[in-house]
């Protein structure tokens, strides 16, 4: 049976009617179908659906594309997570220590420690253990004239699961803390500070701070009675083993490239998965890396995980280049605290309706060990120069002055370092001298006013050796460390001046 034009015009009518497409006078739809003039194949074409006529991919890869798309994201989103890992994989692989096994430096470290933003002001003491053979205990020693410890406990994920020493869960008394596995339920026993923790792999880092009139060879003692060993053991500790790496390297930083997804299979595989993970585990899944399967991702994926793995690298390298105005410390100046918490003054960037995953691997980009809360009167400031006092960023190959004033709003002292922007870490030279502090005061050239200019570069000006930081021409990461701050700093009543360009 045929129809005619007419009856067909009037079925769409009913038809756009029905469908609301009537009372929208704007729709080109809805025009169409008003008009009984000729009708084209367009004319019965659905409302979207489809890109519009001409629109082109804008790839000929898109097995590489969302595979590449998925290992970026990956990246920043386990960026915690991969920064802490490497400190564990070196102890074991490159220093061949074990589980329970104690690092204490002898003294400051040098630039041996290849680590993010380390200090080189106070002697290092860490260890790591894995909660799947069960319990670990750390005992920690009181804090007194001897000295005291300052740090923290992460997870796998590099979240704070305990602070130690007088501001921590001991209060400065030392004790016995037992860390316990995801799910564990078996009987805690008396004596001991319980942290449960949710994940399996556990480190802490901790700095042996001197007490009054004491040296570094006193620090380091005091750091050796510290002990960690496992539950199973309480009645009957082993030995503890201590390594000192104050002459050998350790390299703790993230390993940039294909290795960083093997690293991140390695975590993955082991740690349990938080409900707020689950998406991207699902993106790692096209990745090939799962749950109980071997790492053993295609060449394709090789490829978009070695190249998206540099990308991160490079845009955290420009994310700081355009560090946010409004998170300076002082808003005419250029310095920026290390410490960028979250909008809960924690470091995790999870909420109740997203994870912010930038601003998170930002801040795990540049700085290790944060505390669990970020306090108001935080024991330490860390204050980094993000550019001149022109406002221009710093560049490799050139000098810089940095006037420190005689009074300093610090209780115990204060120290610059200088780090190689691009690893965050410490500058190799043949001058071994990556920090200067109030220690050094006795040596160093004074200004009129008691203050004393120090000197940040390649080379040193003449005369200047001793107030001097090589940079062994790389561009320099100044970071002015604080310890005691007083209500001066931190009520921002006390400002330092910007890095100066000299010639």
């Amino acid at each position: 049976m045929s129809v005619s034009r007419r009856m067909l015009f009037q079925l769409a009518m009913g038809a756009a009617a029905v469908a609301g497409f009537a009372g929208r006078p704007n729709s080109g739809a809805a025009q169409a179908l008003r008009s009984p003039g000729p009708l084209t194949n367009r004319d019965f074409e659905p409302l979207g659906g489809q890109p519009p006529q001409g629109a082109r991919p804008s790839v000929e890869d898109f097995d590489y594309q969302v595979k590449y798309q998925r290992a970026f994201e990956a990246a920043l989103w386990a960026m915690p997570a991969l920064a802490i890992y490497r400190f564990r994989a070196a102890a074991l692989e490159d220093l061949g220590l074990k589980d329970n096994d104690i690092i204490a430096y002898s003294g400051v470290a040098t630039a041996k420690l290849e680590a993010t933003t380390a200090n080189a002001s106070t002697p290092y003491i860490t260890a790591f253990t894995d909660l799947q053979n069960g319990p670990t205990v750390l005992e920690i020693p009181p804090a007194g004239e001897e000295g005291s410890l300052y740090g923290q406990v992460v997870d796998a994920w590099q979240y704070t699961i305990a602070d130690v020493g007088p501001a921590g869960l001991d209060g400065g008394k030392g004790g016995k803390y037992l860390f316990t596995p995801p799910g564990y339920d078996g009987e805690i026993p008396e004596g001991y500070l319980h942290v449960p923790s949710p994940n399996y792999r556990v480190a802490f880092a901790f700095r042996s701070v001197r007490g009054p009139g004491m040296t570094e060879a006193d620090a380091y003692a005091y750091a050796k009675r510290l002990r960690m060993y496992a539950l199973s053991e309480a009645d009957s500790p082993p030995e503890q083993v201590f390594f000192d790496p104050i002459d050998t390297r350790y390299p703790t930083m993230p390993m940039w490239g294909l290795p960083h997804f093997r690293n991140l299979y390695d975590i993955v595989s082991v740690e349990p998965v938080k409900p707020e993970d689950k998406h991207s585990m699902g993106m790692l899944r096209t990745l090939g890396i799962e749950h109980g399967k071997p790492f053993d991702p295609d060449p394709v994926a090789k490829a978009a995980m070695t190249q998206a793995s540099y990308d991160v690298w490079f845009y955290m390298q420009e994310w700081y280049d355009n560090f946010p105005k409004e998170r300076l410390f002082w808003e005419d100046r250029h310095y920026a605290s290390l410490l960028q918490g979250d909008d809960n003054n924690r470091f995790t960037w999870t909420y109740e309706d997203r994870v912010d995953t930038i601003e998170r691997a930002a801040e795990y980009f540049w700085c290790t060990y944060m505390p669990e809360v970020l306090s108001d009167n935080p024991a330490t400031q860390y204050l980094m120069a993000m550019a001149d006092s022109d406002g221009a960023l710093l560049e490799a190959g050139q000098l810089y002055r940095l006037d420190v004033p005689a009074e300093m709003p610090v209780e115990q002292f204060w120290a610059l370092t200088v780090y190689d922007r691009a690893t965050m870490g410490f500058i190799y030279s043949g001058e071994d001298r990556t920090t200067l502090s109030s220690y050094d005061l006795d040596q160093m050239e004074k200004n009129a006013d008691g203050g004393v200019s120090i000197w940040i570069g390649p080379v040193a000006p003449e005369g200047k050796e001793a107030n001097w930081i090589p940079t062994a021409g790389k561009r320099p990461l100044p970071a002015m460390r604080l310890y005691g701050p007083t209500s001066e700093l931190n009520e921002k009543r006390f400002k330092l001046a910007d890095p100066v360009r000299v010639g």
